[in-house]
């Protein structure tokens, strides 16, 4: 008897939970609340924006290509490298 009593208290325990934090969530005034909250943080990014200076760019030109042809290049088949055949 006090185990289903105690599941009981439990589940209503739990589904009333959910009843509140769901009534909470899709209120009024928790909408206004997230609203306002993200207007904010648009308009301060904006703000900082406007103050961040921009870099000139020093990457240019930083690649040095190189030119490996060497003409005692041993060339390498899949075939042959399985077999151990050199």
């Amino acid at each position: 008897m006090k185990k289903e009593l105690k599941f009981f208290v439990y589940t209503i325990i739990i589904f009333v939970f959910c009843i509140f934090s769901a009534r909470y969530y899709f209120s009024d005034t928790n909408k206004k609340k997230n609203y306002r909250s993200s207007v904010t943080i648009e308009k301060k990014i904006e703000n900082f924006s406007k103050d961040i200076p921009i870099l000139k760019s020093n990457t240019e030109n930083i690649i040095e290509y190189v030119d490996n042809k060497e003409e005692n290049q041993k060339k390498f088949n899949f075939w042959s490298l399985l077999t151990n055949e050199n």
